[in-house]
């Protein structure tokens, strides 16, 4: 009786292990993992909430940190990688998204600051521009790679080179974190705030 005992055991051991590991938040249907490692970091999802435009469901986003934050200071200041990831909800056109990206970073940086990113942004609206649209269940990702920078994903497939500057990162967060975010409820969501 004895052993079986243990087997039990070790079992529920092995299945409360898995299900730790395998802890996901849903978020419209969309399922962000608790944590993951990239490029040998541990990340930890740091929030995860919806842009809404109106009434309508755009994205779900996910930001993932090597600890946790609650502002665009301390996610820009995290130390290691860092990635945000956002899956469509409803079909846009890339184009459209693009120069929305454009201008959430002037909204968020000033004139001054986006003057000097202006080369950034305009091949950001031209990578989203090549891809003619994005549909529900589409994903890019922003990543933020040491000694690399700033590595766009779209569709799965990485966007040419990274982005190098320190400086542009943190613009392109500022258009969720920032003082005029996209949405003030995602940010929230993204920063940990929401209920």
């Amino acid at each position: 009786m004895q052993p079986l005992k243990n087997l039990s055991l070790t079992l529920i051991g092995l299945l409360l292990c898995w299900q730790a590991s395998a802890a996901q938040i849903d978020v419209n249907g969309i399922k962000f993992d608790d944590s993951f490692e990239v490029r040998g970091s541990k990340l930890q999802l740091n929030g995860a909430g919806t842009r809404y435009k109106a009434i309508f469901k755009v994205y779900a986003a996910g930001l993932y940190l090597s600890k946790k934050a609650s502002s665009l200071d301390e996610v820009v200041s995290a130390p290691g990688p860092k990635r945000l990831s956002i899956t469509m909800l409803r079909s846009i056109d890339s184009r459209e998204l693009g120069k929305l990206l454009t201008r959430g970073m002037e909204d968020n940086v000033g004139s001054a600051a986006s003057s000097k990113l202006i080369p950034g942004m305009m091949r950001m609206s031209e990578i989203f521009s090549e891809h003619k649209s994005m549909v529900p269940g589409d994903n890019f990702m922003i990543e933020w790679v040491p000694g690399s920078g700033s590595v766009v994903t779209v569709k799965g497939k990485v966007q040419g080179a990274p982005f190098p500057e320190p400086e542009f990162f943190r613009a392109l967060m500022a258009i969720w974190l920032g003082p005029s975010p996209a949405d003030y409820q995602l940010k929230d969501a993204l920063t940990g705030k929401a209920n």
